[in-house]
């Protein structure tokens, strides 16, 4: 679970992995609000959260598991992440704007 912080967007919420008692993981992104973007994908990354203009770029340069288009900038959302994902490679969250090649917001993944 961890707590988003704003990048190039203001940026709140909470993301959290959550296992379903089959095994499933889900990618929970609570109470999300965050601005509106075009091709705004959410990431699992490599890379550890970095606050300020520091961290905006951080995600691009680091290894990362794409879970697909954001599914909106407010609210609650669940995403699916496939069972060969290895999630302890990835301790952060993004999402990432893929046309500017920028993170609107992450969220350090701590247990």
């Amino acid at each position: 679970m961890g707590t988003l912080i704003s990048h190039e967007h203001a940026t709140t919420g909470t993301a959290r992995i959550v296992q379903q008692p089959d095994g499933a993981r889900l990618l929970t992104l609570e109470n999300l609000d965050t601005s509106n973007g075009p091709d705004v994908h959410v990431w699992l990354s490599a890379a550890h959260v970095v606050e300020g203009t520091a961290g905006w770029f951080t995600a691009g340069s680091a290894d990362y598991y794409d879970l697909g288009l954001i599914k909106g900038n407010q609210g609650n959302q669940v995403y699916r992440i496939p069972a060969d994902v290895d999630v302890s490679k990835y301790p952060s969250v993004d999402p990432w704007c893929v046309q500017f090649s920028v993170s609107f917001g992450a969220a350090e993944l701590v247990t």
